[in-house]
């Protein structure tokens, strides 16, 4: 089941009956009847989820930031199958009634084309990751017939980069949170410029660290205010930088300070099965924090021979201490893992 929106259309269209497409059809309608601000919520993956007002200029400006990065004009047709209750869905709409795409919207999930009719055209798409290793799975052609892709919302395996590498599609990861109207920086994954591993900030936006080296940034998408992140970066140069980890990923065991990031990219490395993971930690009396490896599998792993493997690319102090299977991590509403419930689920078993 999908729902089509025509932007020059939508004040003539009655609602829809189902729940969720009547959501983007009154969210659109709103932006039509030229509604100044707009409320959403954060998706609670580096904390609390909370509200945030954001006003009808930044949303307009990140989508004309857009629009010029990736080439969208009008008559173009665009998928919009991530969850219009936040950010990254809400601006695929707000792309839309500005720029003047055709949307085909289809509830979230992890096979978006199959609501579609074979014959339909869509030129741009705004997947997660979970999304894009599916549909290479089961129908890599859809994501070739597109013509820009965006991914975000989660990390992309070096499994998945491999793969997305020969979509004929322009794809790109994205980079951006709620408070900064979705993306602000682009990093093309595939193509002649896929071998810059940097993101590049989009036109009109400003950025810099802070002595901790995190970025914060500004533009009209911000009304002119730095937007401090957690973010550690390293610029490559005046508008391209490539990202460490996050500054609240930094964990102190036993005097050591361990990136979790580091942690789970050595991982990747070592690790040959599809399951999801990440690295975190738990209290002890004698580290302070000790390190910890959670994966997302119900299968026995052989605990000793991933730390051997990890011994050439991570330190003695580095290499996780304890690894804790979990039968299915816990997610936030908009798909992305909640860390910190799946860990506490461990704990209460």
């Amino acid at each position: 089941m999908y729902y089509e929106i025509h932007p020059a259309k939508i004040l003539q269209t009655p609602a829809p009956n189902d729940p969720y497409f009547r959501q983007a059809w009154e969210f659109c309608r709103d932006w039509a009847l030229e509604k100044t601000a707009f409320v959403l919520h954060t998706s609670g993956s580096t904390g609390q989820p909370k509200p945030i007002t954001l006003t009808r200029a930044q949303m307009q400006a990140s989508a004309r930031m857009t629009a010029q990065a990736l080439g969208l004009q009008q008559g173009d047709a665009a998928l919009v199958c991530l969850n219009v209750a936040y950010i990254a869905g809400t601006m695929m709409l707000v792309r839309g009634m500005e720029i003047g795409l055709t949307m085909y919207l289809v509830p979230p999930s992890s096979q978006p084309f199959e609501a579609l009719p074979e014959e339909t055209d869509v030129d741009f798409a705004a997947f997660v990751p979970l999304q894009v290793q599916t549909l290479l799975e089961s129908q890599p052609s859809r994501l070739d017939s597109l013509k820009v892709i965006l991914v975000g919302g989660a990390a992309i395996s070096g499994a998945l980069l491999t793969k997305i590498k020969a979509v004929r599609a322009s794809v790109f990861s994205t980079y951006g949170m709620t408070e900064t109207v979705s993306h602000v920086a682009l990093q093309r994954l595939n193509g002649a410029s896929e071998a810059d591993k940097s993101y590049q900030l989009l036109t009109g936006i400003e950025a810099e660290v802070d002595e901790r080296n995190c970025l914060r940034v500004r533009g009209n998408v911000t009304n002119g205010e730095w937007v401090q992140t957690n973010d550690v970066v390293v610029f490559t140069g005046e508008r391209h930088f490539q990202i460490v980890g996050r500054a609240d990923n930094i964990i102190n065991s036993g005097g050591i300070k361990i990136q979790l990031e580091k942690v789970e990219r050595a991982f990747e490395q070592v690790w040959n099965r599809s399951a999801r993971y990440f690295a975190w930690w738990k209290p002890d009396e004698r580290l302070g924090q000790r390190l910890i490896l959670v994966l997302e599998t119900a299968e026995v792993v052989d605990v000793e021979a991933l730390k051997k493997a990890l011994t050439s690319l991570l330190s003695p102090y580095e290499i996780p201490k304890e690894l804790i299977r979990v039968e299915k991590f816990r997610e936030t509403p908009t798909g992305k893992v909640d860390k910190r419930a799946t860990f506490a689920s461990t704990q209460s078993l």
